[in-house]
């Protein structure tokens, strides 16, 4: 396999360029019209545009030279392997540790941590993400063995979704909805996506266009079903707290 590093950086750039530029010439118009922030916040602002421009360009490269053809790749040697079962444990690890390295994971974690007042820690809500992307990963590759249709794993899941919205809290049901798309980040669409791919391409009686998407699909469901699950968990927490407090109360009030 012989790949150019920068082969084709060039375009890579202009497509950065032509995605932060609506964004630049927003700021630019609430700048003059509303916010009018003085020149060294402007300064760090422009260094964070730049910085931000180099990161994204960089990352996609890598995505084009790296993370696609590996994950292609070592999907190709594991759908070789002759225990396929130990495709359910690999799938579990590699989603696991992808959500718990996903930067748009840890942007969420933090903001969620933020307004909650430390409420909801980032820990907690880090492994409960990674834990439910690992499982999707697993389930993927059961679906991938055994030929399962994808609808036996998004219709249920959502209706059991929908019904555990009843008993989780609002705070919870925001969370879980926006978790579902944080975490079909850059990490899972590039290596675990292209690594499906390679695995169904190598598979007797699999096609790749068919049975190597539908993983993403998982991963959106998994968090939603994890936070939402974290949400009733935390629900009966407060009630158990709750009933401690009023049962001191009564106890105080008696004492008198």
């Amino acid at each position: 396999m012989n790949i150019q590093v920068f082969e084709g950086f060039g375009s890579v750039l202009a497509e950065v360029a032509f995605a932060l530029t609506p964004l630049i010439i927003f700021f630019l118009l609430f700048q003059f019209l509303f916010l009018r922030l003085p020149i060294r916040r402007l300064k760090d602002i422009g260094v964070g545009f730049f910085l931000t421009f180099l990161g994204l360009s960089f990352f996609l490269q890598g995505v084009h030279v790296g993370f696609m053809p590996i994950g292609e790749l070592m999907g190709q040697k594991l759908g070789s392997i002759t225990n396929q079962w130990l495709l359910i444990p690999i799938g579990f690890i590699l989603g696991f540790f992808a959500t718990y390295a996903e930067p748009a994971v840890a942007v969420l974690n933090r903001q969620v941590e933020k307004v909650s007042g430390g409420y909801i820690p980032q820990k907690v809500l880090l492994y409960t993400l990674s834990i439910g992307v690992g499982i999707s990963i697993a389930l993927s590759m059961v679906r991938i063995i055994f030929g399962f249709s994808l609808w036996y794993f998004i219709l249920p899941g959502y209706l059991v979704a929908l019904i555990m919205v009843k008993y989780s809290s609002k705070t919870f049901t925001a969370i879980a909805f926006d978790s579902g798309g944080v975490s079909t980040g850059p990490m899972t669409a590039t290596f675990i996506l292209a690594m499906f791919v390679g695995i169904a391409s190598v598979t007797d009686g699999r096609d790749p266009l068919l049975d190597g998407f539908g993983m993403v699909a998982l991963v959106a469901l998994a968090p939603i079903l994890s936070v939402l699950t974290l949400g009733i968990l935390f629900g009966r927490k407060e009630k158990s707290q709750d009933v401690k407090s009023n049962q001191g109360t009564k106890v105080n009030s008696y004492d008198r």
